[in-house]
């Protein structure tokens, strides 16, 4: 049977309606994220060829990321009825879990570029999307031109878009990021080849040295000399013994091929801590992460040694310390390979081949780590320390805040994450600072803040000095031996509000004498937060001892006298501070730090920001004061 005229064109018209409906809207691209520039060495070579494959990921929008300050305050300051009650693991995957009109949205974005539905698959957490797509596809998707970049010193090389990728405006808003497109963060190592960097970017922070030492001191005496652990001791009046070792844990982070050589840590015990010969950390290896590295020296062995020896020492033969030895010695590690492993809801994807953007396991290249890239399963020390660092003109602001988010995930479940501040004051690693542009520049005079150092989430740790001729009793000053401390002003993140009160009392009591535009004084994220002897450390090198100087010891340093608070509050029944900021800024800690008044941390052609009374730019809130900080936190439910 025939349809009248009417009928046909009604079907029609009804048709095209339900098909309107069920087809992804159609909005214009806009611009999500962008890179003035690239980072320090790396430089184009060629475009990418159309047909080759990349894992395209994308970043999905997490829920309740708006009311994550709230959370963390909620269990983290000492005047909240929460204080304490961290979250689980669990309750945190579900309340940050994109929803799911995010990924079909992504999903609908994908197919209409034709990238068909079996080629996409959720991660566990179901925080991304990943897909196998040609260059030609992505850049289709991304409105972008991608390129392969090498890297002048280390000669790796990397796959990702110019200076700029956009989305359509519907999808926007349920992506945070998507890789590889403008994220350097691989590891800058080059295969076959004995790289000294050992660290997760182009940038790192690393412990300097002048040299072997002929005597070794350890007399407190000496201090001004040479750092041991007793001088430590005598700094914060840190004396404590283990009692709850059982459920304490603290973690030292390390990069491999740093890596720790056994036989030091027992010169070193045999001059400084007897009863600990033979003790070795308790290694965790993620994604291949091993100690034998086939070579050494201090390049190599300076970092780990350092602040396993002075981590252990300090703790005691009662508390093991967790070594997180991350990425194996050919495709080594980022920083998101430690939080893979801390927290399955951070994961990319299980397994897969990555090579362009974090390291990618199995190898695919072969004699590398062959397991899948590990996606939780570790557990995370209730102290978990890191001395290293990216700087923030390296990365784009998404990333980085993406990876904040996370820092801020384990504070609530009672993690104190602690990152050294840099070593090269108000300036970036290597010394570069920033033009008036916001460019990278060896002459550039404005300030150039380190990543994660500026994420409010984590807790910065300066360097102080013993001054030279000084005693132990005396007040130390800010670092100015060999490295300076770290500090400013973030050029990204907000200030949070644990911290208005006492850099609103720096600004406006000490005011830099500065032309506008050297630093950012509009309100952002401000660190160090606490500090901690940084220069002339007794450190046992491949049988040998050399002085060594670097906020990488000041943070371990704080994670071992941090693990003794806890050791106390844990043998009273109560839960592990978990993150710190919001305590030590508040009233109820105004003693339980030695103040710094002395000292600054030069940089970019200036004397950087000078040490003050109260909180300051160079050395934070000061030194940890033991006695009084252990009460001050025994005070807390």
């Amino acid at each position: 049977m025939l349809l009248a005229p009417r009928v046909l064109l009604a079907l029609v018209l009804g048709l095209a309606s339900t098909a309107a409906a069920l087809s992804p809207p159609l909005t214009p691209h806009v611009r999500h994220e962008s890179r003035r520039s690239l980072p320090r060495g790396w430089a184009p070579v060629r475009r990418a060829e159309r047909d080759s494959v990349i894992p395209l990921r994308i970043g999905l929008a997490q829920s309740n990321l708006d009311a994550l300050e709230e959370y963390l305050l909620d269990v983290s300051h000492p005047e909240s009825s929460n204080y304490g009650n961290h979250w689980t693991p669990a309750k945190v995957a579900h309340t940050f879990r994109p929803s799911a009109e995010a990924v079909d949205t992504v999903r609908a974005w994908l197919a209409d570029g034709g990238v068909d539905s079996d080629r996409v698959r959720l991660n566990p957490s179901g925080g991304w999307l990943v897909a196998n797509v040609t260059i030609a596809e992505a850049e289709g998707l991304l409105a972008t031109e991608y390129f392969v970049y090498e890297h002048a010193e280390s000669g790796h090389k990397q796959v990702g878009c110019e200076s700029a990728y956009h989305l359509p405006e519907h999808v926007a808003k349920h992506v945070e990021l998507v890789t590889p497109t403008l994220h350097f963060d691989a590891k800058v190592k080059k295969r076959g080849v004995k790289s000294k960097v050992g660290t997760p970017g182009s940038g790192p922070v690393s412990p300097k040295t002048t040299g072997k030492i002929q005597t070794i001191f350890n007399q407190l005496e000496n201090c001004n000399e040479q750092i041991t652990p007793i001088c430590l001791r005598a700094l914060y009046d840190f004396a404590y013994l283990p009692i709850a070792a059982h459920k304490n844990s603290i973690g030292i982070v390390e990069y491999t091929p740093q890596a720790y050589v056994p036989s030091d840590m027992d010169l070193f015990f045999s001059n400084f801590s007897k009863s600990q010969v033979g003790e070795r950390p308790t290694l965790v290896s993620i994604d291949g992460g091993t100690i034998d590295v086939g070579f050494g020296g201090f390049d190599v062995n300076g970092e780990s040694n350092l602040d396993l020896q002075y981590s252990m020492a300090l703790v005691g033969k009662g508390q093991p310390v967790t070594l997180y030895q991350t990425g194996d010695t050919l495709e080594g590690a980022s920083f998101n390979t430690l939080l893979d492993a801390l927290d399955g809801s951070y994961c990319t994807f299980e397994g897969g081949d990555d090579p362009f953007q974090d390291p990618s396991y199995p190898d695919p290249f072969g004699g590398g780590f062959q397991g899948p890239t590990q996606c939780g399963g570790v557990t995370p020390a209730h102290v978990i320390s890191t001395s290293y660092s990216y700087d923030e003109f390296d990365l784009t602001p998404a990333y980085m805040q993406r990876q904040c988010a996370e820092y801020a995930k384990l504070g609530l479940m009672g993690v104190t994450v602690l990152y050294s501040s840099g070593d090269f004051g108000v300036a970036a690693n290597g010394g570069i600072c920033l033009d008036s542009e916001g460019f990278p520049d060896f002459e550039g005079t404005v300030f150039a803040p380190s990543f994660p150092g500026g994420c409010p989430y984590i807790t910065s740790i300066g360097a102080t000095q013993v001054n030279p001729g000084a005693k132990v009793t005396d007040p130390e000053s800010a670092c100015m031996q060999v490295i300076f401390s770290g500090g400013g002003f973030s050029n990204v993140f907000a200030m949070p509000s644990y911290q208005k009160k006492a850099v609103k009392n720096y600004l406006t009591k000490y005011p830099p004498p500065y032309p506008a535009g050297t630093f950012n004084n509009s309100g952002s994220r401000a660190y160090p937060d606490i500090s901690a002897n940084g220069a002339n450390y007794a450190v046992a090198i491949q049988g040998e001892f050399e002085l060594v100087f670097g906020t990488s010891a000041s943070s371990p340093v704080t994670a071992a006298i941090l693990s003794a608070v806890n050791d106390a509050r844990l043998a009273l029944g109560r839960k592990p501070i978990g993150f710190i900021n919001p305590a030590i800024y508040s009233d109820l800690f105004k003693f339980a730090f030695n103040d710094i008044k002395n000292g600054s941390n030069p940089g970019c052609g200036t004397e950087g920001f000078a040490a003050q009374p109260g909180w300051d730019p160079a050395t934070g809130l000061g030194t940890p004061n033991f006695p009084l900080m252990l009460a001050a936190w025994l005070l807390l439910p």
